[in-house]
């Protein structure tokens, strides 16, 4: 649990830390194109990670698990709604709303994850998670109010919450497909999201940035977008969605305290003020302690696992030994009692 919870915090901090330095590039170039640009620099950089990685495995060592045909709807439908619907309403919401709303509402990507974990895909939560959602978001929403919140158009606004809506979507359905193999999940994506954004910003008329530009864009999203997206896929993996997005709802407090370290100045207090709601928020989840006894029903899937007390099953092929390994695999009905999250072993139904 505890290796879930650190993939999620450090998908925060690289998605954090690249939100200053994209802002840093968005000064000159459309901020459609840009948005492509972060996308294709994910997708072309965990293109290269794959290859590399395929070519100094070893021929003992388990490929992870690619993505299914079964997989296709889920996975396709978080492409479309968080890597070209969100980012095109949100580019469109920007255009007449004011930074200070706009910080703001992005906030609700967090909520609506979470709603959307907990009532349409029926996640588990209790008192303790729910109260440390609200403190985490709240923390966040103290960060972003910087200034009173100015007034935008009506479309604007409902334009970055529907992209909001797009990357919560983006996030339930992630879940869907996150026992496959996390780099690919993350390079299509960002391959697929990269080609569209940047096409639509050349029908609206926006030009290619120079090289000075391009270069620091595509690095800037392997990092932030690219290799922060494979560890939140890693998070969904052992944590669930919703507690997945409340950890990544910290990657503003990475952010802003960057900005304040190469700024040079001195957090405000609703800067300490949101970090302190935040840390209480981290603190309730980090702590919490869910056991109850529960029914695995049979179940066979593929990922990559080590034999512990879910994975006792006998392989059907020679086997040396190596620990992590991936194959599909059968689960047999099983009640037992131990403290969990919902992971892609436990999505059982509370009473």
């Amino acid at each position: 649990m505890k290796t879930g919870i650190a993939y999620a915090l450090l998908a925060a901090a690289l998605f954090g830390v690249s939100t200053p330095l994209a802002k840093v590039l968005v000064g000159s170039t459309h901020p459609l194109m840009l948005a492509g640009l972060l996308y294709l620099g994910s997708g072309v950089g965990l293109a290269i990670v794959m290859v590399w990685r395929k070519s100094a495995q070893s021929a003992a060592a388990a490929n992870p698990e690619p993505l299914t045909v079964q997989d296709l709807p889920w996975f396709s439908g978080a492409i479309v709604a968080g890597g070209i619907i969100g980012p095109a309403l949100l580019m469109y919401g920007l255009t007449s709303t004011p930074g200070s709303s706009a910080s703001l509402l992005l906030n609700l990507e967090g909520v609506l994850t979470a709603v959307l974990a907990w009532f349409v895909f029926r996640e588990n939560f209790d008192r303790r998670i729910f109260w440390g959602m609200v403190c985490i978001v709240a923390g966040s929403l103290l960060l972003s109010w910087e200034q009173a919140p100015e007034s935008g158009g009506a479309l604007g606004i409902c334009a970055i919450v529907g992209a909001c809506l797009c990357w919560a979507l983006d996030n339930n359905l992630t879940r869907k497909v996150s026992a496959s193999d996390p780099y690919q999940i993350a390079g299509i994506k960002g391959l697929v999201a990269g080609v569209v954004n940047i096409s639509l910003a050349l029908m609206v008329g926006a030009q290619l940035p120079s090289a000075e530009t391009l270069a620091p864009a595509m690095i800037v999203g392997f990092l932030g977008y690219g290799l922060s997206l494979v560890l939140f896929v890693l998070a969904l993996r052992h944590l669930g969605t919703a507690r997945t997005g409340a950890y990544f709802s910290s990657a503003p407090f990475v952010g802003a305290t960057l900005s304040l370290m190469i700024l040079g100045e001195t957090p405000g207090l609703l800067f300490l003020l949101g970090f302190a709601a935040m840390a209480i928020g981290l603190w309730l989840h980090l702590t919490e302690q869910h056991a109850h006894t529960h029914t695995h029903e049979p179940m066979t899937h593929a990922h990559s696992h080590v034999h512990d007390e879910h994975h006792r099953h006998v392989h059907e092929f020679e086997w040396d030994g190596t620990e992590p390994h991936s194959h599909e695999h059968h689960h047999p009905k099983i009640t037992h009692k131990h403290p969990h999250f919902p992971d892609i072993h436990h999505r059982h139904e509370h009473a």
